[in-house]
């Protein structure tokens, strides 16, 4: 007889897999419709012909040095833009008076299109590294900036006046009070500037189209009509961008229960 343990840890284990019915019927239906030519072969390819593709690519190197080069313009970009954000978003929510001078102006620029600026940037930057940095940096900084301010200005009141209760100076109250309870909105604009810099990171690639990366697979693919490597660039970036959730989701749980205790 199932013990209640027992239908709880399969239950578990049931909503874990989940996920995968609708992928694995998708390539199921991808695999059909190819093998019944129900779709022009040179418009969607079998998905053998992908994975061929692929393991072609790692085999011969192809797709560790443009992956590399798309994850090293990403993490760079990132990192400049989410620590910009971070500082730009803490004197914006700490410092009134720098919030009343800059503020009405960044209310204006995050409403500019990020791919409006590429032309301005290619211009400034030419097309490439450097230009690719500059555009996935604005891309990392806005939604940091965001999410930093609405944190720190969403403190609860009454934690502020329990700080001023027990005396605590200004840098205290913001070390011990705002910061802590700022902290999840934080979180959650770094998780966003992450994936949107990778999303950034894809389009820069196809839009300043020089120099290594995924999405130059994308551009050989579509310019020799080869689907199979357009194809197998769309499942690497997806994955790739997967295990950046993952990964970002994971660390995010592991701070919390740090500054918890």
């Amino acid at each position: 007889m199932s013990t209640p343990n027992t239908l709880s840890s399969v239950t578990a284990v049931t909503a874990r897999w989940r996920g995968l019915v609708l992928p694995v019927a998708a390539v199921l239906l991808w695999a059909l419709a190819s093998h019944l030519r129900l779709v022009n072969s040179a418009l969607l390819v079998s998905p053998l012909q992908v994975l061929g593709t692929g393991l072609d690519l790692v085999t011969s190197g192809q797709l560790w040095l443009n992956l590399r080069a798309s994850l090293l313009r990403e993490l760079t970009g990132f990192v400049i833009g989410s620590t910009g954000g971070l500082v730009l978003g803490g004197l914006l929510g700490l410092w009134p008076r720098f919030g009343r001078l800059v503020g009405p102006s960044f209310n204006t620029f995050k409403q500019i299109s990020l791919f409006a600026w590429i032309p301005l940037i290619s211009v400034w930057f030419g097309l490439g590294d450097v230009a690719k940095v500059v555009f996935l940096s604005l891309a990392a900084l806005v939604p940091v900036v965001v999410n930093t301010v609405d944190g720190i200005r969403s403190t609860p009141a009454s934690l502020l006046e329990v700080a001023r209760v027990y005396g605590y100076t200004r840098w205290q109250t913001t070390w011990h009070v705002v910061l802590p309870s700022a902290a999840p909105s934080i979180f959650t604009g770094i998780y966003l500037a992450l994936v949107y810099s990778w999303l950034a990171t894809i389009g820069a690639e196809y839009l300043l189209v020089a120099g290594r990366g995924v999405g130059n697979l994308l551009i050989e693919g579509s310019e020799h009509f080869r689907m199979d490597l357009v194809l197998f660039g769309m499942v690497t970036i997806g994955f790739v961008g997967w295990l950046m959730n993952a990964g970002a989701r994971a660390l995010e749980r592991a701070l919390a229960r740090r500054l918890g205790r």
